[in-house]
């Protein structure tokens, strides 16, 4: 017969080993688990700053119903639109987006954007502006036409809006091609 003492303390391990080994894998799925994590946050990340590197930031995004029918509601807030197609110009006060009902949107450049000297969009091209929602009022008129940004033809166009919006960011692209000037929502 073999002697077995020397594996008795062999035995023994068994059980010890074999809860490493759990604690181990349990151990390696967490990591694993931290790291999926860790990759959406990255993903997100990017996301973020893709949206960031446009210049307009994060705020409500509008359709083209909500500017159709729903101004009101966002009256105050920071708003977005984007891919809206440019119906005309204000003056140098702002310009016109073009909505499928045919009434068309107006957005007033910021004192801000004007003093930094920011372009008018030409007719046609597709607009992605920020900026808070805003009440249209005589006063409202009166200012821009004593700042000399519209002219006194430009006050019944402008009288005509509701609700603008006060643009602190905007970027122009011309639309792709073929796609026509259409608005987009």
């Amino acid at each position: 017969m073999r002697d077995n003492a020397s594996r008795r303390g062999a035995a023994n391990l068994g059980i010890l080993l074999m809860i490493v080994a759990f604690v181990a894998m349990a151990g390696f799925l967490y990591w694993l688990s931290l790291q999926a994590g860790t990759e959406q946050n990255v993903a997100v990340s990017e996301d973020s700053t893709a949206a960031d590197t446009t210049g307009l930031g994060a705020a409500t995004i509008l359709t083209v119903a909500d500017l159709q029918s729903n101004a009101a509601q966002f009256d105050g807030q920071v708003v977005r639109t984007v891919g809206l197609t440019v119906a005309s110009t204000l003056g140098q006060q702002g310009f016109w987006l073009a909505l499928p009902s045919g009434s068309p949107f107006l957005v007033s450049l910021s004192a801000q954007m004007r003093a930094d000297s920011a372009d008018l969009p030409k007719t046609g091209e597709e607009a992605d502006v920020m900026g808070t929602m805003r009440p249209m009022s005589d006063s409202v008129v009166e200012a821009w036409t004593a700042a000399g940004t519209i002219s006194e033809g430009d006050r019944a166009a402008a009288s005509f809006a509701q609700y603008y919006i006060d643009a602190t960011r905007a970027r122009f692209k011309q639309p792709p091609a073929g796609t026509g000037a259409t608005a987009g929502g």
